[in-house]
């Protein structure tokens, strides 16, 4: 049997196109998020290029219930987990409810948590593993105003990904963290600020598979973090260097254009 890889959020973006290069390497994609449609689109576009079954799972990762479901309904081994799935509430804070902010806690830091721990005893038994979790460059920053909880989940990934790796390395297991800046998704459209974005030269969108492309080379050589792209790494390693009372103003005024306020 070939590997069989878990990915959240497969029904676009970033997910999808981790979904079609493994699914080109002989890889199962076994593709989780919740619009089945998109799905099933892909999972027939898989099939036609590479003659792969996908596996579907329609799932709501804000609900721990229905994570409950997948985990149970899962068959068979889970060789790799891409922890993908993910959206920001571009309003302030208190400017949301507090429903929505918990269902994004949920999906951007418990829900990979619970896959993370529902799929590594097998990976130890078979000693082999690859977790590739979602962070962002936004994960060395100082926060700013809106996406309120979004800085701190992405750190959440970057350090939960690096204890892990401590922890599974030796045992064959892989943990990366990818942390891509801004990337051609449909990110900005889901949290309603694609308008009020725009697109800047100083601030390039980095095409979805350079993204993913880094990321499992990056999850294939071990590496704990990925900053793919040169002005990402540039602008982490300003976050990381530059003093704060430097940089906290700067990081604030240019995210003004990605949020909507109260």
């Amino acid at each position: 049997m070939g590997r069989r890889y878990l990915i959240t959020g497969a029904s676009a973006g970033i997910g999808a196109a981790f979904a079609r290069t493994l699914a080109a390497q002989g890889v199962t994609p076994i593709l989780v998020a919740r619009r089945e449609d998109r799905l099933k689109s892909l999972a027939g576009e898989i099939h036609d290029a590479h003659g792969i079954e996908s596996e579907i799972h329609v799932c709501d990762l804000s609900d721990r219930k229905a994570v409950d479901g997948l985990i149970q309904a899962i068959h068979g081994p889970v060789d790799g987990l891409i922890n993908n799935a993910g959206y920001s509430l571009a309003h302030m804070f208190t400017a949301t409810t507090l429903d929505a902010q918990m269902d994004f806690v949920e999906t951007s830091v418990n829900t990979p948590t619970r896959l993370a721990h529902a799929v590594l005893p097998g990976m130890i038994e078979r000693g082999y593993g690859r977790i590739i979790n979602l962070s962002s460059i936004v994960a060395f920053s100082a926060g700013a105003a809106g996406h309120t909880l979004y800085p701190a989940a992405k750190a959440y990934m970057l350090k939960f990904s690096r204890s892990l790796s401590a922890e599974v390395r030796h045992k064959g297991i892989h943990v990366t963290a990818l942390c891509p800046g801004s990337t051609v998704s449909e990110f900005t459209h889901a949290n309603g600020t694609e308008k009020a974005a725009g697109h800047s030269p100083f601030r390039p969108l980095m095409p979805t598979q350079a993204v993913v492309d880094a990321g499992l080379a990056a999850s294939d050589a071990g590496r704990e973090v990925e900053i793919p792209g040169l002005f990402n790494k540039v602008a982490v390693a300003a976050m990381t260097l530059l003093p704060d009372a430097l940089l906290t103003p700067l990081i604030r005024q240019g995210a003004k254009r990605f949020t909507l306020g109260d």
